[in-house]
């Protein structure tokens, strides 16, 4: 199967992966539990660290979860 993507469609792409803050430094988990506050989520950090651990892998989220403490 072939994905044929307009010009316009790969621009929107990559500039969405450009603005991205980097990996390791808490506003992604951050913008991610304000995200899910607003969504009437009980526990929204909990939730959070739930989705990263999935995402991620236990080891994985652990070393990004130390990095972004410090």
């Amino acid at each position: 199967m072939i994905l044929k993507l307009s010009l316009a469609n790969c621009q929107t792409m990559m500039m969405t992966m450009k603005n991205k803050p980097k990996l390791g430094s808490g506003t992604r988990f951050k913008q991610l539990t304000n995200k899910l506050a607003k969504r009437g989520v009980k526990n929204p950090k909990a939730l959070a660290a739930y989705i990263g651990r999935k995402k991620y892998g236990k080891t994985k989220f652990q070393q990004l979860a130390a990095k972004g403490k410090r």
